[in-house]
């Protein structure tokens, strides 16, 4: 069973809306900083937002005040919801959750499989 599930993505034009979803199987995601990254072809993966157990977020410059960053903690899961997408915004966007070093297994992967993202008209 993967352990980190991100789903949500789709085709919309630009102007529109989606909102992802991301899922862990794990037991300490409420003491985990969740991010969603993305990656366009051709280009480097670049990290959209964050939130961490705190409930403090970042946003890249360039979605900021378009993309909102949440997360259930009852239900191991967090949020991307994008608004007014942009074709520059077409990309894989990745959930990653990222576990204080006490916490971290070597052989456990904490991306999830992607899901993507294209801005159209």
């Amino acid at each position: 069973q993967a352990q980190v599930v991100d789903s949500g993505g789709g085709s919309v034009q630009p102007g529109g809306s989606l909102r992802l979803s991301c899922t862990t199987h794990r037991d300490n995601f409420v003491v985990a900083t969740m991010n969603w990254y993305r990656q366009a072809p051709e280009k480097e993966r670049e990290m959209v937002a964050q939130i961490t157990s705190s409930g403090y977020t970042y946003y890249l410059p360039s979605v900021k005040g378009r993309f909102t960053i949440s997360r259930d903690n009852e239900k191991s899961s967090v949020y991307l919801q994008m608004t007014n997408l942009k074709p520059e915004d077409t990309a894989t966007y990745y959930c990653y959750e990222d576990l204080p070093p006490q916490l971290r297994d070597p052989a456990a992967n904490y991306w999830g499989q992607g899901t993507q993202v294209t801005v159209s008209s």
